[in-house]
């Protein structure tokens, strides 16, 4: 048994470096053609270079988005509605969208929420409320509407300024944003 999890743990650590190896090519040789938007993602609390890059190369030029609505639908980070005349007919199209942008928010979700206690405290109260999927995807959806209007404006993330936002009732889509212990984005 021991030394199975000797054997565990040091294919861990090689897998570790690989990681890092990869991740320190992938920074070195991507080219970043809007460098004020890669650093503005940047001051995100958790995201790194590499998930700035997902972000930056997934997302393209925010400002083709009409609206925030529109740069969360993208995203997968709201349900689609249907509807005519006033009336509900339903919500659906959980596959319109950018997938990688969706897993991207939810990892940056994820890792803000490890360098944040506000947010951890936010979370708990949400969770009891709406349960923790949901919790995951209105703050994910939350996430993606700051960051949305700071890269309009050309500014920073600033987390007060994030918590004093309205939490106005955002439909989200999936559940299934962050597991417990995920965190796959090492940066």
């Amino acid at each position: 048994m021991q030394q199975s999890a000797a054997v565990n743990l040091a294919l861990v650590d090689r897998l570790d470096d690989l990681i890092g190896e990869l991740e320190l090519y992938l920074v070195r040789t991507a080219k970043v053609d809007d460098v004020q938007t890669f650093y503005r993602l940047r001051s995100l609390p958790g995201v790194g270079k590499v998930l700035a890059l997902i972000l930056l190369y997934e997302m393209h030029d925010v400002q083709r988005f009409g609206s925030a609505g529109q740069f969360l639908s993208y995203a997968r980070l709201v349900r689609c509605l249907h509807q005519s005349a006033g009336k509900k007919l339903g919500s659906g199209g959980k596959e319109i969208g950018n997938a990688h942008l969706r897993w991207a928010f939810a990892e940056a979700t994820c890792l803000f929420l490890r360098s944040s206690e506000r947010a951890k405290r936010w979370k708990q109260r949400q969770a009891a409320r709406r349960g923790e999927g949901k919790a995951l995807a209105i703050l994910a959806a939350k996430l993606g509407r700051a960051v949305y209007h700071m890269l309009r404006k050309g500014e920073a993330f600033d987390e007060g300024r994030f918590w004093q936002g309205g939490s106005r009732g955002v439909a989200t889509g999936s559940s299934s944003l962050c597991h417990a212990g995920a965190g796959h984005a090492r940066d």
